[in-house]
């Protein structure tokens, strides 16, 4: 298992996966279109075992030339429009590239002999929890409140039950928790890293439904979750599924906005009751922990820091640049 093509890998999780690929004695291809820009590449471009190639994913033509020229031992499909708000604003090319391209690049992967397919789903598909004083694990009801999550479970159905089941492939399901930390390629329209920043510059934050919750993962353990999959046995992982974070990783806002707190005492905090929220799920990851041996590595309290640090010693001149979002971003006073 050595080559492993990565698509979306100049992405906010897939430029941080590279890396750490590539520190474990990977062969890396990438396959990104650059929607946000190249510039997370730059410190790898010369690593002997990297190469770049620029491609839409939904150009199936291109990719089957790219399958033909190389045989890769993994897959590690990251390239989708990600996330709620992005999937609302452009459904077309959401439901093109997250659900009708995706099953392309599993049944070409599996044709072309790739032993390991690795999908990165989410932990938004559990939806609103029927007890909401219990958790869901990898065997609850999945219940889809949005076009992104939706297209996210008809993949997975397709991964894990529909496909014609192969002992030479693996492919593998891992629904991440809400991201948030450092990256190569850094966002700022996620919860975690978006009220560090906007508490951090001094302004109020507006809070609505401070009471729900989320599980929450730290981007580097994104990676060490895909490379634990990678290294695990066929038997583990082959057609399975994965919540990935850990248990004791479920915030509220309101636990989130606490903990900045605590680095930020005088920050401006307003809350809009909401009462109705269709996402709303604390979420069981021992499954991953209990069977492959995975662990997290970084917490949300750890996450504050490093963003607070990097906003203060003006590592980044402006936060609130558009490049930072994976939507059109208001700036707020």
């Amino acid at each position: 298992m050595k080559n492993i093509l990565v698509t979306g890998g100049a992405g906010y999780v897939g430029s941080g996966l590279l890396r750490k690929l590539l520190e474990e004695g990977y062969f890396v291809t990438c396959i990104d279109n650059l929607m946000f820009g190249g510039e997370s590449l730059l410190d790898v471009w010369h690593n002997n075992n990297f190469n770049f190639i620029n491609c839409d994913i939904n150009n199936t033509e291109k990719l089957d030339k790219i399958f033909s020229k190389k045989k890769y031992d993994g897959v590690i499909h990251l390239a989708a429009i990600v996330g709620d708000p992005a999937c609302k604003l452009y459904p077309d090319l959401a439901i093109k590239t997250n659900w009708e391209t995706s099953k392309w690049l599993i049944d070409r992967s599996k044709s072309s002999g790739v032993s390991k397919f690795i999908f990165a789903s989410t932990c938004s598909n559990y939806g609103k929890m029927d007890d909401p004083n219990a958790y869901v694990d990898e065997n609850s009801n999945l219940a889809p409140v949005s076009l992104y999550a939706e297209l996210k479970v008809k993949f997975e159905k397709y991964l894990l039950h529909e496909i014609k089941k192969n002992e030479d492939f693996s492919p593998t399901s891992l629904r991440f928790s809400t991201v948030y930390g450092l990256s190569s390629r850094m966002r700022f329209d996620l919860t975690v890293n978006e009220f560090t920043k906007d508490l951090t510059l001094g302004k109020e934050l507006v809070i609505f439904g401070e009471q729900f919750w989320r599980p929450y993962c730290h981007v580097r353990d994104f990676s060490n979750a895909f490379i634990t999959v990678l290294n695990s046995p066929f038997e583990k992982v082959a057609y399975n599924v994965f919540n990935v974070g850990d248990t004791n990783e479920n915030y509220t806002k309101q636990m989130i906005v606490n903990e900045i707190k605590k680095l930020l005492p005088n920050s401006k905090i307003k809350y809009v009751t909401k009462n109705e929220d269709p996402r709303d799920y604390r979420v069981n990851c021992d499954k991953i922990k209990n069977e492959l041996g995975f662990k997290i590595s970084m917490t949300v309290p750890d996450g504050i820091r490093e963003i607070k640090n990097v906003i203060q010693n003006k590592l980044i001149k402006d936060p609130d640049s558009q490049k930072y979002y994976n939507i059109p971003y208001v700036k707020k006073k």
